[in-house]
């Protein structure tokens, strides 16, 4: 009988994840309140962003975008978002998966997230659906006993909870 594996830190991220969603559906149904807005940063060459050209060429690895005052159209699904944002005085529509974040910041209320891409996980892991696996060849040669180097990190969310 195989043994199953947790993957507890692609839990966690899928939740953290999660978080960005609902902020985002809140902000495209009911607007932002107060002096909230969202930092986003995102990778670029993930395979499904959709940004122009230009955009791209000019962050060629990551970009950071704001929702404060001026964003349009923004729609959000469980996978991914869009927004239009302007640029020099154009509007353009920048389409992002969930997937791609590595950032999200509200700093009105000093709350941030930070998201490990596939790219900077332990080598040894391969990424499926469910997120990382062991090789099989590590699988076989790696003592039952120890525990694995590869396990994702504690983060303390105490740093995130505002101060009393």
């Amino acid at each position: 009988m195989s043994e199953q594996v947790f993957k507890y830190d692609m839990m966690v991220e899928e939740a953290l994840r999660g978080v960005v969603r609902k902020s985002l559906r809140q902000a495209a149904t009911h607007g932002l309140p107060g002096n909230h807005h969202f930092y986003i940063t995102f990778r670029t060459r993930h395979p499904e962003v959709d940004i122009p050209p230009y955009l791209k060429e000019k962050y060629s690895d990551e970009m950071t975008i704001v929702l404060q005052y001026q964003f349009w159209g923004l729609e959000v699904r469980e996978d991914n978002f869009e927004v239009m944002l302007s640029f020099n005085d154009k509007r353009e529509r920048l389409f992002i998966p969930f997937a791609a974040l590595t950032g999200f910041a509200d700093p009105s209320v000093k709350f941030g997230l930070q998201f490990q891409s596939s790219e900077e996980r332990a080598p040894g892991l391969e990424t499926d659906d469910f997120g990382p696996q062991l090789n099989v060849e590590e699988q076989k040669t790696r003592d039952d006993t120890a525990p694995p180097s590869t396990s994702g990190e504690v983060v303390s969310l105490d740093h995130f909870r505002k101060k009393q």
